[in-house]
Formats: structure tokens, C-alpha cells, sequence
């Protein structure tokens, strides 16, 4: 989609502080960081929120969570915890419409988030 920011972060059109890379998945660092790590973790199909996933998108989702997990290995997050969050819809808090998770870790996340 050539008009979504992150299609064109995929792409290589905008530049990222690159986490992760698959065949599905792409993480990078978040340009504005809620916690000490706050990497963000998008499937490089473009798929505009949560309620958009059709059957057929289940294997990106389980790459999408298994990229997570060793992301939060490599950031040494796995023993303290973490959290991920996924916002759906603009009174959710998405901003932008290609799925994306927030892992955030490296301080005591508080509840509720907000």
C-alpha cells in the first residue's frame, strides 16, 4: 500500500532501526518510545487492524508471536516481563492502520494502561 508508512518502512522508503526480519514479520524501535524498549513488531502484508485478519492470515500471526518471543529474549526481557499491545480502531489508540504489536519492556508497566 503505498500510501501506509509502515508498507513503506518494509520497503526500505523510510529508514528503521531494524530488530527483526522474516519472510513475515519486520520489528523495529519505535521513533517515540513509551518505555526503554519499545520495539514495534508488523507483518509485511499490509493488513489494516486486528478485525481485518481473514483464515488465511494465521500463519503471520504466529510468526508475529513467535518474533516477539526472541525479541524479548534478545532485549533479556523474557525473565522480567514485558508487555505487548495491539491497538484496533481509533478509540483504541491506532494511529496507524497496518497491524502492528508494541513490545515494551525494560521498567514496571502500571495498570490500567490507559
Amino acid at each position: 500500500m503505498d500510501d501506509c508508512i509502515f508498507c513503506q518502512i518494509i520497503e526500505g522508503k523510510i529508514p528503521s532501526k531494524k530488530v527483526y526480519e522474516d519472510e513475515y514479520v519486520y520489528a523495529f524501535h519505535d521513533i517515540s518510545p513509551a518505555a526503554p524498549t519499545h520495539v514495534l513488531v508488523i507483518p509485511k502484508k499490509h493488513i489494516s487492524s486486528l478485525m481485518e485478519l481473514k483464515e488465511e492470515d494465521h500463519t503471520v500471526i504466529g510468526k508475529i508471536m513467535m518474533a516477539i518471543q526472541n525479541i524479548a529474549r534478545e532485549f533479556e526481557l523474557d525473565e522480567r516481563g514485558f508487555r505487548v499491545v495491539n491497538n484496533v480502531g481509533e478509540e483504541g489508540g491506532q494511529t496507524v492502520f497496518h497491524l502492528h504489536f508494541h513490545l515494551l519492556g525494560g521498567r514496571t508497566m502500571t495498570w490500567p494502561p490507559g
